[in-house]
């Protein structure tokens, strides 16, 4: 039997998951996926992460200069939507949370609502992000 696609994989991830935990992931998910054509998704990390299909220079792969953004689902049914290299976005929005040394950023959704609240934002820093690759 052959291994599931990588966007099937992570709608199976999803469907595991309570139903209002799912339902948030998925339009998460979408919001995302319709930010640019050039996002694509699979499972990384043992959850739902994205990434640039397109063309780059060559870098380490330790950069993680291609993950834009993986999921880490919190006790209390939020999502923390997490920017390996989110340090180096512009974020004109304020969105993203934290500071650490390694150059992660977050940003927390906790429901379908929060998610609209944050949905231009959201899709602002991905853009803010596509543009810092370096083709």
């Amino acid at each position: 039997m052959s291994k599931p696609a990588p966007n099937e994989q992570v709608t199976q991830h999803i469907a595991k998951m309570t139903p209002q935990v799912a339902q948030t992931m998925q339009a998460i998910r979408e919001v995302i996926l319709e930010s640019s054509p050039e996002i694509d998704e699979h499972i990384k990390w043992n959850s739902p992460a994205f990434y640039y299909t397109g063309e780059m220079k060559a870098f380490d792969a330790k950069e993680y200069k291609r993950d834009l953004v993986v999921y880490n689902l919190r006790k209390n049914g939020s999502i923390m939507l997490v920017f390996p290299t989110g340090a180096t976005i512009n974020d004109t929005t304020g969105i993203l949370e934290g500071n650490y040394t390694d150059g992660r950023r977050m940003i927390t959704v906790t429901n379908i609502t929060d998610l609209q609240n944050k949905k231009q934002a959201l899709q602002t820093v991905i853009k803010q992000w596509l543009d810092l690759i370096e083709k």
